[in-house]
């Protein structure tokens, strides 16, 4: 029996190692790598026209499209809101920034007056008449001239400059003509005579100043 067994083990072994055998399996590999390329694909593949989409998938379709539109139409109305909104904020800030700048504009046209009485008084006292031998107005003179300094000093302070445009050309935004007149020596559109100075409040004309403006003869 156990003569028989071992005698149908190396049978079975001689024809699993069969070269027949070996050689036959590529060629059934081959044969079935063919079969299996030669099964009808998909209807794209074989040129077939696709089916005609169904009501349903249609009604999808087209609602798909509608809710694309209304997508790139709401997003093009919250880009113009956005931008909207931007300038009213620049705008808003900038309205704020100018209030801040000359919210005093009224005050300083006010103080003006009260610069120029002091201007004046200075310029009326005699410079002969200033001296030791007349303390009383000499102290006084002392005073007003003290007083126009810090109050030209205030003025710097925020932002307000005199103009004094004394042989400058004329400028019609800073300036105001009072008289045109010929004179020697000086051009034609110079500035001859200033009969009262002019002050800017951080770059914008407060008040213009009154010149007299030399003309061709």
């Amino acid at each position: 029996m156990a003569t028989w067994c071992v005698r149908a083990i190396r049978q079975s072994s001689s024809i699993i190692a069969s070269p027949s055998l070996v050689r036959a399996t590529p060629r059934l590999l081959c044969t079935a790598a063919h079969q299996k390329s030669s099964v009808p694909g998909t209807e794209e593949e074989n040129g077939t026209p696709k089916p005609e989409p169904s009501a349903a998938e249609k009604a999808f379709i087209e609602e798909k499209t509608q809710l694309e539109e209304q997508l790139k139409d709401v997003t093009d109305k919250y880009k113009r809101a956005l931008a909207d909104t931007e300038n009213l904020r620049q705008r808003s800030q900038k309205m704020i920034d100018d209030a801040k700048l000359y919210g005093i504009q009224g005050f300083c046209k006010d103080l003006l007056e009260v610069a120029d009485i002091l201007e004046k008084a200075t310029e009326s006292v005699p410079k002969t008449e200033i001296s030791t031998a007349n303390p009383h107005l000499k102290n006084l003179y002392d005073g007003l001239v003290m007083t126009e300094v810090q109050i030209q000093k205030v003025f710097q302070k925020h932002g307000l400059v005199k103009l004094n445009p004394d042989g400058q050309k004329f400028d019609p935004y800073e300036h105001e003509a009072v008289f045109h007149a010929p004179m020697e020596g000086k051009e034609a559109g110079t500035i001859a005579v200033v009969t009262k100075v002019g002050y800017k409040l951080h770059g914008r004309t407060l008040r213009p100043a009154l010149v007299g403006v030399v003309k061709a003869p």
